[in-house]
C-alpha cells in the first residue's frame, strides 16, 4: 500500500463533465481527460483494507486494491497485467458499469468510496496508447470447434476466453455488425464504437472467427450448428422488452426502447442519414427509470426533443443510501446520469392508465395518476388523473428474458420459471454440448455479470471438451449479487 493516509488526505475525485451546450452539439462521451497526477492521487485513497469488500461486489472478481497501489505507484505496466487478469474488457466495464464495486467500498461506510472505474478504465487506455494489449494466441490448438452465438459481453468474453485456450471459436450475430447491445443499443455519448472495433481487432488477430449478419435458426440451422460443431455457447442476451398493455397501445408513435435507440448508432456508423423514429421537434415521454431510460434520454436531447419526460412507477429515491440497503450492497438512492444534467423533467410515482390518441391514429398524450405503496402493492392515489402531451414514447422498463424463436424452438433447450434458458451448475443446458451464459440464462443483469459468465461458461465448455481447464471461473450460475 503506497499511502496510508490517501483516504484521510484526498477527497473523491471525478472527471468533468463538457458543458451541456458544447456535448449536445456532438455524440462524442461527454468526460474531460482527467489528468494523470489527480488520477493517482484517487488511486491512493485505497486503503487495502484487507476485507476488499469491492472484490466481493464486482463478479469478475477485480483486484482493485492491487491496480490501484500499482497505478499510485506509476507501475502501469504491472496495472494492466493485473486488470487483464480478471477482466477481458475493462474499457467496456469502465464506461458502462454502474460499479458495484465501489457501492462495496469500505470508505463508503462513512465517506466517498473510492474512484474506482476512472483508475479502471485510465489503465486500459494507458495500456492501449503505449502498445502494451496484443493479440494473446495460443500455444497451441484443439481441433475442437466452438461456436458462440451472439456477440454481447457475454458472447464476446467467451470467444476470447475459448480461442486462448486454442479452440476454433466462431462468434455468430444476426446484426450486421458485431457487439450486440455494446453496438446497437448503448449510445455513442457513453462509448464510443471505435473502443469496440480496437478489441474486435485484437480478437480477430487471435484467431477468433466472426459472422454477422447471419440469423442462427434462420440462416443457418441448429442442426446445421450441433453437426458442425464439438459445443455451442448460447450468449443471445435478454432482448424481449417489457410491454405496457393498457388502452391505446396501439397507436403509432409508441416504441420500444430498442426500437429506438440503434438508429442513432447506425447514423453515426454513416448508415443512414438520420434515424427512422426521430425525437425531432417531439414532446417525448420516456416510460421508466433505469439506465436505458437514461440513454432515450440522452438520445432524445441530441436529437433536438422540444420535451422530454421521463416517468417511473417507483417513488423519488433518498439524495443518500436508503437504511434499507445498508453497506455493502447496492445503494438505493437518487442518481443523476449525465443524460439528466442536459435537461428533461423527471416525475416519480406515476402510473399509466392509457395512452390517448388523435383522429390520425397517433399517440397525442398519457393519462396518468399517482400511486401510492400499499401492503407492498401500488395504489391508485384518488383525485390525482392527469395528462401528459407525448407525440413519440418510448418504453424502456427492461427486459423479460430472451426471444423465443427457431433458435431456441430449434435446439431444444429447456426454459426456467423465469422464461430464461435453463442450466445446471456447469453451466450446461438440457441438451449435451450446449451451454448458456449472460442475460440469456440469468435474465437482465449488468455487464461485468455479463463478462464474468461467459469466462466462467468458457471455462465449463474448455472443461467438456478437454477433460480438465485451466480457464478461470469467476462465478457460478446460481451466484447472486450482494444484498
Amino acid at each position: 500500500m503506497g499511502d496510508v493516509q490517501g483516504f484521510l488526505k484526498h477527497d473523491r475525485e471525478l472527471p468533468t463533465r463538457r458543458p451541456v451546450p458544447v456535448r449536445l452539439r456532438d455524440w462524442r462521451e461527454v468526460y474531460e481527460p482527467f489528468p494523470e497526477e489527480t488520477l493517482r492521487t484517487q488511486a491512493s485513497r485505497c486503503m487495502d483494507c484487507g476485507i476488499p469488500f469491492c472484490n466481493q461486489g464486482c463478479p469478475l472478481g477485480n483486484l482493485i486494491p492491487d491496480w490501484n497501489d500499482l497505478v499510485y505507484r506509476d507501475r502501469w505496466r504491472e496495472a494492466i497485467e493485473r486488470l487483464h487478469a480478471t477482466n477481458n474488457f475493462p474499457e467496456f466495464t469502465g464506461r458502462l458499469c454502474p460499479a458495484p464495486c465501489e457501492a462495496a467500498c469500505v470508505l463508503g461506510i462513512n465517506q466517498d468510496p473510492v474512484t474506482i472505474k476512472q483508475v479502471e478504465v485510465s489503465i486500459i487506455e494507458h495500456a492501449f496508447a503505449e502498445g502494451w494489449v496484443v493479440p494473446v494466441r495460443p500455444a497451441t490448438l484443439t481441433g475442437r470447434k466452438v461456436a458462440v452465438v451472439g456477440s454481447g459481453p457475454a458472447g464476446l468474453a467467451a470467444a476470447q476466453q475459448l480461442t486462448r485456450a486454442g479452440h476454433a471459436v466462431t462468434v455468430f450475430e444476426r446484426a450486421d455488425r458485431i457487439g450486440g447491445l455494446l453496438r446497437y443499443g448503448i449510445p455513442e455519448f457513453k462509448m464510443e464504437k471505435r473502443f469496440l472495433d480496437r478489441r474486435l481487432e485484437q480478437m480477430r488477430a487471435e484467431g477468433t472467427e466472426f459472422r454477422a449478419g447471419v440469423e442462427v435458426g434462420v440462416d443457418v440451422t441448429a442442426d446445421d450448428l450441433r453437426r458442425d460443431f464439438d459445443a455451442i455457447v448460447l450468449a443471445g442476451g435478454s432482448t424481449q422488452g417489457r410491454d405496457l398493455p393498457v388502452p391505446g397501445r396501439e397507436l403509432d408513435g409508441i416504441h420500444q426502447a430498442m426500437e429506438y435507440l440503434p438508429d442513432a448508432n447506425r447514423v453515426q456508423e454513416g448508415d443512414q442519414l438520420g434515424p427512422r423514429v426521430s425525437a425531432h421537434g417531439r414532446n417525448v415521454v420516456i416510460i421508466g427509470g433505469g439506465d436505458t431510460g437514461a440513454d432515450c434520454l440522452g438520445t432524445a436531447h441530441r436529437e433536438g426533443a422540444a420535451s422530454v419526460h421521463q416517468i417511473e412507477i417507483m417513488p423519488r429515491p433518498p439524495e443518500a443510501r436508503a437504511d434499507s440497503t445498508p453497506w455493502p450492497t447496492w445503494p438505493l438512492m437518487f442518481r443523476t446520469s449525465s443524460a439528466h444534467e442536459e435537461g428533461g423533467e423527471r416525475v416519480f410515482a406515476v402510473n399509466t392508465a392509457e395512452f390517448l390518441g388523435d383522429d390520425d391514429g397517433r399517440v397525442r398524450a398519457l393519462s396518468l395518476h399517482e400511486v401510492a405503496m400499499v401492503d407492498g402493492r401500488f395504489e391508485r392515489v384518488e383525485g390525482t388523473d392527469f395528462e401528459l402531451e407525448a407525440d413519440l414514447v418510448l418504453l424502456a422498463m427492461g427486459f423479460t428474458g430472451p426471444e423465443k424463436g427457431p433458435l431456441l424452438e430449434g435446439l431444444g433447450v429447456d426454459l426456467d420459471a423465469r422464461g430464461n434458458v435453463a442450466r445446471d451448475d456447469r453451466w450446461s443446458t438440457n441438451v449435451n454440448g450446449v451451454f448458456v451464459a449472460g442475460d440469456m440464462g440469468r435474465g437482465q443483469s449488468l455487464i461485468v455479470w455479463a463478462i464474468a459468465e461467459g469466462r466462467s461458461a468458457a471455462a465449463a465448455v474448455d472443461r467438456h471438451l478437454m477433460g480438465d481447464t485451466l480457464l478461470p471461473a469467476p462465478v457460478r450460475p446460481t451466484d447472486a449479487p450482494l444484498r
